[in-house]
């Protein structure tokens, strides 16, 4: 499946239908057609329609939802707009260095970008359903973008990604490391990840889940996982708190 039709946009609570117009034109003119309303405070309207122009069809088989957890239930890889969550610091990129996750990606992978509120954005409740955070880097004395200005740049950055996948333009190289900003707690050494993995398996041993005699690719697979997770060193004890929980109910204590 083409990437482009592998991408969704989803909408929160928009307050203008002629954001939402807009909104579906930019994607027709970047080759997406996939979009769902969160909640629109009003929708469909003549205002909507004709703002979007030439994309109405885009705009018609929009699907109307009332929660984000419906607009995500099918999707694999979900990136949020936004600066940076307001309590913990989160993994924020650029449009590009999303595109960089998104080609890394599995072939069929289904991909979600969730857009907020005109005058709020996402809350930090929406934030956390994300994987990733995208931040357009706009001018510091004046950041802030409409809403389908937003659609339209990063739609155009995976519109670019789409058409060198195409052309065999580029190859399909590592994921860049992300540039996690004034991080709260340091990054987990692999010390401790072989540590934590050591305490992980044996308590899969402890509550029956884990046989050794037939291993199959439970605890490579589960490497991947938490490899792929890049846990800090407060994540990681919390997990091991969790571990060490578990094995002291299975023993009775």
């Amino acid at each position: 499946m083409n990437l482009l039709d592998r991408i969704r946009v989803v909408l929160i609570n928009t307050s203008d239908s002629g954001n939402i117009g807009a909104a579906a034109r930019a994607m027709k003119t970047m080759g997406l057609s996939d979009l769902v309303l969160v909640d629109p405070e009003e929708f469909p309207t003549a205002k909507a329609t004709a703002r979007a122009s030439g994309a109405a069809d885009v705009l018609h088989q929009a699907q109307v939802v009332e929660t984000l957890d419906q607009a995500l239930a099918d999707r694999q890889l979900v990136f949020g707009t936004s600066a940076r969550m307001r309590t913990i610091p989160w993994p924020v990129m650029s449009p590009r260095e999303a595109v960089r996750i998104v080609e890394n990606e599995p072939k069929d992978a289904s991909i979600a970008i969730v857009f907020g509120r005109e005058d709020a954005g996402l809350s930090n409740e929406e934030l956390r359903r994300c994987h990733y955070h995208i931040c357009i880097p706009g001018n510091e004395a004046y950041p802030v973008l409409n809403v389908a200005s937003a659609v339209q740049v990063i739609c155009y950055e995976m519109r670019l990604a789409a058409l060198a996948s195409q052309a065999a333009a580029t190859p399909r190289g590592p994921v860049m490391p992300l540039q996690i900003p004034d991080w709260d707690e340091p990054l987990a050494s692999a010390e401790d990840m072989e540590r934590f993995l050591t305490h992980f398996e044996q308590t899969l041993l402890d509550i029956g889940f884990f046989d050794p005699a037939n291993p199959k690719q439970l605890m490579t697979r589960a490497r991947r996982l938490f490899m792929r997770t890049r846990m800090d060193r407060l994540e990681m004890n919390l997990m091991r708190g969790v571990l060490s929980t578990v094995q002291k109910r299975v023993k009775g204590q």
